[in-house]
């Protein structure tokens, strides 16, 4: 009962320790330094629609100026002489005039300008977020080639540990031969120089793997360990919808020219407001008691405005005419996405159909090469055919045995780029 707990808890770290291309996925995702832009984005988007309803706040302006006038309002000459003759003396204004004031304007009815702009701020944030899922889906297939191609090297690495057992085996056989006479030296030394070659493409082998999975690691933030061989069902081959990105960023450009439509609606609309100003200088409003007396006064005014710009009606159907032309473009831009979608998946599924059944061989080819090569072994012990034989047996299974290796990562790959095409 001890050993069995004690193996349990050799088992249980690597259970932990294996990693799948799905953990892989959403690491890379995590660590890839785009993934802040969608925080960015959120907070741009509601920076812009808040400032955006502040045209609801009242629009106060403060100014100040000063004057000098070729000529001012006066009486004439007959009403001066006759205020004279009255003992009044009527200045007129000076031609030098100065002004301190504010103005305060309050929108009341807007015809649904603020609305219709914080709708199209939303909807570009939604564009730019569209936009950067694209970016960061791309990410997957960069995992994936790694990924298999980890796969690949792992399974050529073992491959290439059961050829040099068996090589090393042969290798004894020879030399017990060479002992007793019935191999020569020459023979021994070619299984010896075949098994170093082997020696130096596992050296080759594990460079080649110690680069791709430090690439992997600092591509996903995740160091290394046991990868987990992706098991999937051949249903991945029926015709599924498309739920790529890219039609999600397309479907927000189209929205987004909707919003810009209604837009174009509310400029046509009249704009209420009250406003009031104010203001501390001369002259002031009393005209004719500023032409007496060169006093500064305070002055003041409040009302309601009412304003129609109808100078949107002269660009409204070029501006509805160009958001046509933009829509137009998006269908045909999500058209040929979708056309060049379906070739892809055609080209895929048929890679599929092609490695299940070169697969559907490799089982019998490696049956009958690892036969040929015992048969080798046995001959090459009762001299019928010499080491050079023997070697290429050995070398023609080790072949099979890779290229059934591959086929099968490749199968899985293809399978995981055809789901990466369809993002399902």
């Amino acid at each position: 009962m001890k050993k069995i707990i004690i193996v349990m808890m050799l088992l249980i770290p690597m259970a932990v320790a294996a990693q799948t291309l799905e953990e892989f996925h959403k690491a890379a995702e995590q660590n890839y330094p785009l993934i802040k832009q969608f925080g960015l984005i959120e907070q741009t988007t509601a920076l812009t629609v808040s400032n955006i309803g502040k045209g609801w706040l009242p629009q106060v302006s403060a100014s100040a100026q000063a004057t000098y006038q070729s000529d001012v309002v006066s009486w004439p000459a007959q009403m001066q002489s006759a205020y004279h003759q009255m003992g009044i003396d009527m200045k007129g204004l000076k031609k030098d005039q100065y002004r301190v004031g504010i103005d305060v304007q309050q929108t009341l009815f807007d015809g649904g300008t603020v609305k219709s702009q914080k709708a199209i701020a939303r909807e570009q944030g939604h564009v730019r977020e569209a936009e950067t899922e694209v970016t960061l889906y791309q990410v997957r297939q960069r995992v994936n080639e790694l990924f298999f191609g980890l796969l690949l090297l792992d399974d050529q690495i073992q491959q290439n540990v059961d050829l040099q057992e068996l090589l090393t085996a042969n290798e004894k056989k020879l030399a017990s031969m060479m002992k007793s006479g019935t191999a020569a030296e020459s023979d021994y030394l070619s299984v010896k120089a075949e098994r170093l070659n082997t020696v130096q493409q596992m050296t080759s082998l594990q460079s080649q793997r110690r680069t791709v999975s430090r690439m992997l690691s600092f591509f996903s933030g995740l160091e290394v360990k046991t990868l987990v061989r992706p098991v999937v069902s051949v249903a991945v081959l029926q015709q599924q919808l498309v739920r790529r990105p890219e039609l999600k960023a397309i479907e927000a450009q189209l929205r987004l020219t909707d919003v810009q439509e209604k837009a174009l609606n509310a400029a046509l609309m009249p704009k209420l407001g009250l406003f009031a100003q104010g203001y501390y200088g001369y002259p002031g409003y009393n005209m004719f008691e500023d032409m007496m007396s060169h006093k500064w006064s305070w002055n003041g005014m409040i009302g309601v405005r009412l304003t129609w710009n109808i100078a949107a009606l002269y660009t409204r159907k070029n501006d509805k005419a160009k958001l046509n032309v933009q829509r137009s473009a998006y269908h045909v831009q999500r058209d040929v996405f979708l056309f060049n979608n379906q070739l892809e998946q055609i080209r895929q599924q048929e890679n599929i159909e092609r490695y299940k059944k070169l697969m559907a061989d490799d089982e019998e080819i490696i049956r009958l090469r690892s036969s040929v090569r015992k048969a080798a072994e046995s001959k090459l012990a009762h001299g019928i055919i010499d080491v050079n034989d023997l070697i290429r047996e050995i070398n023609q299974e080790n072949v099979a045995r890779v290229r059934q290796s591959m086929h099968e990562v490749q199968m899985l790959k293809e399978i995981y780029d055809y789901k990466y095409t369809t993002n399902n």
